[in-house]
């Protein structure tokens, strides 16, 4: 039996309690650039989905085996043709887009491997990273992007209005969408996409082919 949702909500980030929260129980997930495993370890214990899982680095491959995870090492960028259509329920790219080579060939692998895809970014449009270049004139480091640009492995930053841009630009349905504020909160769904892309400091989207 899974466990409450809220029972882990003081261990685990906010925006992988979001994802959870549209995840249906039981269900299907491949967890691209999965990490150490700590969001599929949180969706087997509290959705009884049936995880697996596709990592880059070795040391995140090595936590998830000691957490009992099925994950194979892979890269994004290369690895995602080899898996079948409609493979998955669900494809999540968790805090992982901004490290691809090409971002919109790995959402089309999401769209086609899964009947629904789910991404989370931190908001390069947020508007202390504006404030940042705009009167400092340096490339900002801040709590979602922590790395200094010389050893940073984000190499395609984008905003919440990128985004939006690109799922019109591949037809893609957005079906749920939530920002977060500085202080981990969700903004109000009636705000328009610009308020979210000034104020939101990282989103979480879910998608399905078509319109």
């Amino acid at each position: 039996m899974s466990e409450p949702l809220n029972q882990t909500a003081a261990a685990a980030r906010v925006d992988l309690l979001l994802v959870a929260e549209m995840i249906e129980r039981g269900a299907r997930v491949l967890d691209v650039g999965c990490g150490d495993g700590t969001l599929l370890d949180l969706l087997i214990k509290t959705r009884n989905v049936d995880g697996r899982g596709i990592e880059l680095s070795q040391a995140g491959v090595n936590g998830c085996v000691t957490k009992g995870l099925s994950v194979v090492q892979g890269d994004a960028d290369t690895d995602l043709a080899d898996y079948p259509d409609d493979g998955f329920d669900y494809v999540i790219l968790s805090q992982t887009l901004q490290a691809t080579r090409r971002p919109r060939e790995v959402i089309e692998h999401l769209l086609r491997i899964g009947r629904r895809a789910i991404v989370s970014f931190p908001n390069f449009g947020h508007w202390r990273i504006r404030s940042q270049i705009a009167f400092q004139g340096r490339m900002p480091v801040t709590k979602n992007l922590s790395y200094a640009w010389y050893d940073t492995p984000n190499i395609h930053f984008c905003t919440i209005a990128d985004f939006v841009a690109l799922t019109d630009e591949m037809d893609a349905t957005i079906e749920k969408a939530v920002a977060l504020d500085r202080n981990g909160q969700p903004m109000r769904m009636t705000l328009p996409w610009a308020v979210w892309n000034l104020f939101g400091e990282q989103a979480v989207f879910m998608l399905k082919r078509g319109l």
